[in-house]
């Protein structure tokens, strides 16, 4: 059964390598070329599909003792998929960003005012973050020094409050011994 598991898992292995290195060839393609490699990714991405169903159900085949291993690999290969169609997505979202400025003539020069437009908000926001983070930090320091000083402070009360003590203790013992003393200069 694992090695049906393991013939699976080659299949895989080269499939997912093959739909890697098109995807990141979609964006520099042009025209038919481009349609053409669109099309295969799309039936690999389906037999990849297809190919972790299988895997899937022979680990459910195996038995528990061995199950966990071929799990965490089937649960690594269905995030492997999950990245490569968002790979995919994301250069079909660009090959078709293409399309329509073709369509459309547009020349770019809006698309690089925007890009410029978020690149400066984003740095915004980056610094408005770090700023944001320093200020939190500065926050807890200030707590951990809060929490000292209080520390301090009681620790002091405590020494006064035992000083405190001690002197009663001697007047205590003050007020005796002047007794004492009184009651033999009487005798």
């Amino acid at each position: 059964m694992s090695s049906d598991f393991e013939g699976y898992e080659q299949d895989y292995a080269v499939l997912s390598a093959d739909i890697t290195g098109k995807v990141a060839r979609i964006p520099k393609l042009l025209g038919d070329e481009k349609k053409q490699i669109v099309a295969t990714v799309e039936k690999q991405l389906e037999e990849a599909r297809e190919l972790l169903e299988q895997m899937d159900l022979e680990v459910r085949e195996i038995p528990a003792q061995s199950r966990g291993m071929y799990s965490n690999r089937m649960r690594s290969y269905k995030q492997e998929m999950s990245k490569l169609e968002a790979d995919f997505k994301r250069s079909r979202i660009a090959y078709s960003d293409e399309v329509r400025n073709e369509l459309l003539g547009d020349d770019g020069n809006s698309s690089e005012n925007q890009r410029a437009h978020l690149l400066d908000n984003s740095e915004r926001l980056e610094r408005s973050s770090r700023r944001l983070e320093a200020g939190y930090q500065i926050a807890v320091e200030t707590e951990q020094i809060g929490q000292d000083i209080l520390e301090n402070l009681n620790h002091d009360r405590e020494k006064i409050q035992r000083a405190r003590e001690r002197l009663r203790e001697t007047d205590a013992n003050l007020g005796k011994s002047s007794r004492i003393l009184t009651g033999m200069l009487r005798r």
